[in-house]
C-alpha cells in the first residue's frame, strides 16, 4: 500500500499544452472522488481549477490550486 502522503507526478493536458503536476496521493485520491461525483474526468477538473485559478493575479501555482480546490469541495467522511 502506498502512503497517503507519497508524492506522485502526473502530466496532465491543461488549455492545449501537456503540463506536470506532482501531488501527494491523498489529493490524487479526493481529486479522482470529486470529478467521479461530478460525472467530470481528472484532466477536465484539473482544467477548469487552472482557468479558475486565471482570475486571481495572487493565485498560487497548479499543484496549490489543485490542493485548496480538494479541501474546499470535498465532503466530510
Amino acid at each position: 500500500m502506498t502512503s497517503p502522503t507519497a508524492l506522485r507526478k502526473r502530466s496532465v493536458n491543461v488549455a492545449g499544452h501537456s503540463t506536470s503536476v506532482t501531488l501527494e496521493h491523498a489529493f490524487w485520491d479526493a481529486l479522482k472522488e470529486i470529478a467521479m461525483a461530478r460525472k467530470s474526468s481528472v484532466a477536465a477538473l484539473i482544467a477548469d481549477i487552472d482557468r479558475a485559478r486565471g482570475d486571481d493575479p495572487g493565485a498560487p501555482n497548479l499543484s496549490s490550486a489543485i490542493r485548496v480546490f480538494v479541501l474546499t469541495n470535498r465532503k466530510a467522511d
